[in-house]
């Protein structure tokens, strides 16, 4: 009986130990007051940042993801616009400065929604083409007056130069064994993904030959790709969309893309116009605007009834487009559509 009492004594005294270092740990670490963990906040408004420390510190410097938003002296908050940021979750750091030693630092989060409302596009057809209806359309562009398509499908793909009067394929390469994905022209070079097998192929802009493939070092599905001329903007099938290096295709950053509702899901095929970003919504016939600056969505173009077939798969939905930079000319078609569109944008009207 004494060596158990001994034992349960003993036992106290360790968890009574251990419940001081822990209350020792909590004091000795400074913490967010504001804002909480998570906290959603549109963008354009302020968020108000403060601390409190378990010293006095000389400064105290804080980040949003490593971009440097404002500092203190102190405890003394500070209020942050937001309208510079992206759109999503936000790291925000607090960096606490004490006598020239290492700062201590400490994180909490935002969430920066999206309270503007698309506005809603409606279209006009301005002129119909042939299409390929065996093409299982991934990328589309428009150069020098043709259209560079990627085709996919396991085991059917391929990229090729078509005639826009007559629909014609005029170069052919086969993708063999990968199932290709969005495409993007970038100088003399067409830069082509892949669906799940990860690969980057780069093809020569003139022979459609290939050039190289290889596996870069990030690994993701491939859907579409586009390029603002200094940047390549690239989607994976979520509202993610990466940004490459336009010479190197190292991913450089990102950014994550909402609209009033919340993410944008599903973007798939892309094309850079007028400085936004064009998104095929996948498995639908939508069209978001994306701001390249913040990911916010600032238009919707519903295209459902271009192309109105009730009897075909429902995996055949919109997919490509094309922008004639210099004719001010958009094209659309979808996957496996006998027909290519240029159409002409409007805001639509309310009856």
């Amino acid at each position: 009986m004494r060596l158990k009492l001994i034992y349960v004594s003993l036992s106290a005294v360790l968890l009574l130990s251990r419940c001081v270092d822990d209350d020792k740990k909590t004091s000795d670490t400074s913490r967010f007051i504001s804002p909480e963990a998570g906290k959603n906040i549109n963008i354009g408004d302020t968020v108000n940042l403060q601390v409190q420390l378990t010293d006095k510190a000389d400064s105290v410097v804080y980040f949003a993801d490593g971009e440097r938003l404002s500092h203190s002296a102190d405890e003394k908050p500070v209020s942050v616009p937001t309208a510079k940021l992206q759109l999503g979750t936000k790291a925000i750091t607090a960096k606490i400065y004490r006598n020239g030693s290492e700062p201590e630092e400490i994180t909490t989060s935002i969430v920066l929604k999206s309270s503007l409302v698309p506005q809603r596009l409606t279209y006009s057809v301005v002129q119909e083409f042939k299409h390929d209806i065996e093409s299982y359309t991934q990328g589309l562009e428009f150069h020098n007056g043709f259209f560079y398509e990627s085709d996919g499908l396991a085991g059917e793909s391929s990229i090729r130069k078509v005639e826009p009067s007559t629909g014609k394929v005029l170069q052919v390469t086969p993708v063999h064994d990968l199932f290709a994905e969005g495409m993007t022209i970038v100088g003399d070079k067409i830069l082509m993904l892949t669906y799940t097998e990860n690969q980057l192929l780069e093809y020569d802009l003139n022979t459609l030959k290939l050039i190289r493939q290889w596996t870069p070092n990030y690994n993701r599905q491939g859907w579409g790709l586009c390029n603002d001329g200094n940047k390549i903007y690239n989607s994976d099938g979520s509202n993610v969309i990466h940004i490459l290096n336009k010479d190197t295709y190292q991913e450089e950053g990102y950014i994550e893309v909402y609209d009033n509702n919340g993410p944008v899901d599903s973007l798939n095929e892309l094309e850079f116009i007028d400085g936004m970003i064009y998104a095929n919504i996948y498995e639908s016939n939508r069209i978001v605007v994306i701001n390249p600056a913040n990911g916010q969505v600032i238009a919707d173009i519903d295209l459902s009834t271009l192309y109105p077939d009730p009897s075909r798969d429902l995996d055949l939905v919109l997919n490509g487009i094309a922008w004639d930079a210099q004719g001010k000319r958009l094209f659309v078609t979808g996957k496996k559509w006998d027909k290519l569109f240029q159409i002409k944008l409007s805001p639509l009207t309310a009856l």
